[in-house]
């Protein structure tokens, strides 16, 4: 689409995709645009601006938005006033807000209701104690605010001390009737009777949704809640969290205090037998707090995101959110619990999207790096998934990406402590900024990179100092520098230089960046040296090099959109709903067909709803999984298989691959699933590996003579294979001035306006449609 007046700007025409990263320091300006192509005739641009800027404006997706569509439709849209939505076709959107609200412990004080007698349950946890030998150990308070005991209980027939159950078996009808242990039909579709002859004792036998047999201990004292409730809700409480004992398979009493809240007018109300239907506890307890601790805040993020538009929710605006799992939820089904990892999560797609070779593949490691931290993936032709993770202390059970993070950024503070170079892990974050941003802030990672010559200041904008109207300041970098110098001599007795100092920092930040890589490789038994180094964020290009060299890796690859790829990602991100129910089947071969029936049950259900939302048939893919695990056992793994009859060999498969040995026990069956990914593009095109075999690769002229050479840069340039290094005088070149095929030598500056990539000695640098693939010669 051309620029052009907005009376020829077709409706829903424009496509947005937003990466609000951080607001928590971020060295780059970090609200990235980008139109998204579908056919030759579309045109791409690309915005960025402040993630937080309160004095030029609340919101900045939304002023964002009013940037992209004046400069596409030539209209002018006044700041506070509601934009109209007919020009734009959707917009993607990822948010850290319900990540920085976990992490800075502000969000919505909720209570939680549990069964009695399990009050300090979740404060008790799982026990795990992953710094046992620490002298203070600080616990994560809890995120709930109070606690209310439910008086209900129910409990698995198998583990009930009753004796009227000693020695008896129950086992159901396919009508759900009890056909042996126990006769009788209660009310509401639940199964009761008497004992067994000999006892005149009372009890309820429910069939679970897991299939076990429940037994009703004490049902839910409806009028007792009520008061409860209604006395949590004249404390000013609007959001609560549910979690009662076994109600993964019997969600009976936590619906019914659901509907309750909801008609005394609780706001939100998080129940763990819908939110996470899953056996454990406690990690579906604090799951459900976390959600009711997020969604809230990011409910009301929406509410303002939505109030910037003409209609509000109800009107025309169509957005996409990312998911902390890789994929695209619309509003209905987008919250708290699903959003930890947005923010990261369209990086790590947008990476493994654009690198990956499905004819020729070679595993890629994503590798972004941004202002505060530093995040790894890795991708071999499908997204590595976890279930359980912990944040900010805090274990959640939701799917969410494989992503290893370590306190390493451009904003990390260089440090000289009992005789060692650390960087990190404080950050100097946005304001004050490292010592270049004319702020008074400390020594980070970007000064290293801006005295070493790493950086161009001339490509930076003029937005720093108090004003936010200065270019970078080198002399402050080098000056903090040499103050430091002269500590390190005085502590280490040597004569380091300036250069081999700030070096030394940076060759920390390049171990510290590392090692969340070796963990994702070599500790799982996958060779490092065989991985393509995908690099990306706004710091990335100055470290791939020196980082590869470490790693044994022999090829990256940095993309055009490489400072925005999150952005990017969300724009080729698919469509995810999925769906789950308890299981407590043995896998063998008279339980395949039962297993099948309920696989084939819930993906019709997630089909249908991408068909709801506007997905037709033949762009619909259906994944089908079982929890599996060993009997005895408590170690569960999601397993995916095309073939119902394939799942056991696969189970035993991961888990020989993740434990190095199987057991020769029945398997069990924890969990049945069915996500559902509805695709948003057909083809990505030629990949990067296949366009460069086809190249006829010519090298670019590097001396002071040649066309596409912007300028020359003192550099300190590493020798590979040593710590040390040397000045060399290197070419820059701006990216728009090379053409596809064209091949720069290392040492060499290869920079646009939104990145800096530096290629080090033995690299070189081959332009391709869509990268620089970087090879080690």
């Amino acid at each position: 689409m051309s620029d052009s007046p907005a009376q020829n700007v077709p409706d829903n025409s424009i496509r947005i995709s937003i990466d609000r990263a951080s607001r928590l320091g971020n060295l780059q300006p970090a609200m990235s645009y980008l139109e998204t192509p579908t056919s030759s005739s579309r045109k791409e641009f690309i915005l960025k601006l402040l993630s937080s800027d309160p004095s030029n404006y609340p919101d900045a997706p939304t002023e964002g938005i009013r940037r992209a569509l004046e400069r596409r439709t030539g209209q002018t849209f006044p700041r506070g006033q509601p934009l109209p939505t007919d020009k734009i076709e959707f917009v993607r959107l990822s948010t850290t807000v319900a990540t920085n609200a976990l992490l800075e412990r502000k969000g919505e004080s909720h209570a939680l209701l549990i069964t009695r007698g399990f009050k300090d349950l979740l404060s008790i946890g799982n026990q795990s104690r992953p710094r046992i030998f620490d002298l203070n150990i600080k616990r994560p308070s809890p995120l709930y605010k109070e606690v209310v005991e439910v008086d209900e209980r129910v409990t698995l027939v198998g583990y009930t001390s009753d004796p009227a159950f000693a020695g008896n078996a129950v086992k159901f009808g396919e009508g759900g009737e009890v056909v042996k242990g126990y006769t009788g039909v209660g009310s509401q579709n639940h199964q009761s009777g008497s004992a067994n002859e000999g006892t005149d004792k009372e009890i309820e036998i429910v069939r679970g949704i897991s299939g076990e047999a429940v037994q009703v201990l004490q049902t839910l004292d409806e009028p007792a809640i009520t008061t409860q409730l209604k006395t949590l809700y004249l404390n000013g409480y609007r959001s609560i969290a549910v979690v009662l004992c076994h109600s993964y398979t019997y969600p009976a009493h936590e619906l019914a205090i659901g509907r309750i809240a909801k008609e005394i007018g609780f706001e939100h109300i998080s129940l763990s037998s819908q939110l996470v239907p899953m056996i454990k506890m406690v990690p579906r307890g604090i799951s459900s707090t976390a959600d009711a601790y997020l969604t809230p805040v990011l409910g009301a993020y929406l509410d303002g995101f939505y109030g910037g538009f003409e209609g509000g929710r109800e009107g025309g605006l169509k957005v996409e959110f990312m998911g902390s799992d890789g994929g695209l939820c619309d509003l209905k089904n987008f919250s708290g619990l699903k959003s930890i990892l947005s923010g990261p999560a369209g990086g790590v797609v947008g990476s493994a999207l654009t690198s990956w070779d499905k004819e020729n593949p070679s595993p890629v490691i994503g590798f972004d790096v941004g202002g505060t931290s530093t995040d790894v993936s890795r991708f071999d032709g499908k997204y590595e998934i976890v279930y359980e993770t912990t944040t900010a202390g805090i274990s959640i059970q939701s799917p969410q990406l494989d992503i290893n993070t370590v306190a390493a950024g451009g904003g990390s503070c260089l440090t000289f402590r009992n005789g060692m170079f650390q960087a990190g892990p404080e950050s100097a974050g946005a304001h004050p900024g490292p010592a270049c941003y004319r702020k008074g802030g400390p020594l980070a990672l970007t000064d290293g990179n801006l005295f070493l010559g790493r950086l161009v200041p001339k490509y930076f904008p003029k937005c720093f100092g108090p004003n936010e109207n200065e270019p970078l300041d080198p002399a402050a970098s080098e000056s903090a520098f040499k103050e430091l110098l002269e500590t390190v001599r005085a502590e280490t007795k040597s004569d380091m230089t300036l250069d081999e100092m700030v070096y030394g920092f940076v060759t920390v930040a390049n171990e510290t960046m590392a090692r969340p890589i070796r963990t994702l490789t070599e500790a799982r038994g996958y060779a490092t040296a065989k991985h393509v180094l995908s690099s990306f964020g706004g710091a990335g290009g100055q470290h791939a090099c020196e980082i590869a060299e470490n790693l044994g890796i022999t090829r990256i690859l940095i993309h055009r959109y490489s400072s925005i790829l999150s952005a990017y990602g969300l724009a080729l991100a698919e469509r995810v709903f999925e769906t789950q129910e308890p299981s407590s089947t043995a896998f063998n071969s008279e339980t395949i067909p039962a297993l099948t029936k309920t696989l084939d049950r819930l993906g019709e259900g997630v089909s249908s709803e991408l068909r709801r939302q506007g997905f037709p048939e033949n762009k619909i893919r259906l994944d089908r999984m079982l929890n599996m695990r060993f009997e005895g056992t408590d170690t569960a793994l999601m397993i995916t298989a095309e073939d119902d009859t394939t799942f056991e060999a696969g189970f035993k498969a991961a888990y020989k691959e993740q434990f190095g040995f199987v057991l020769d026990t029945p398997v069990v069956v924890d969990d049945v699933k069915v996500k559902g990914v509805g695709k948003t593009f057909d083809d990505l095109g030629e990949s990067v590996f296949r366009e460069f075999a086809r190249l006829d690769m010519r090298k670019v002229e590097r001396t002071a003579g040649s066309s596409k050479v912007d300028s020359f840069q003192s550099v300190y340039v590493s020798a590979p294979g040593s710590t040390k290094g040397r000045r060399e005088d290197v070419p820059v070149f701006e990216l728009d001035s090379l053409e596809v095929g064209d091949l720069v030598e290392g040492p060499a500056l290869i920079i646009d306006e939104t990145q800096t990539v530096f290629v080090n000695t033995a690299w070189s640098a081959n332009v391709t449609s869509k990268h620089l693939y970087i090879t080690r010669v």
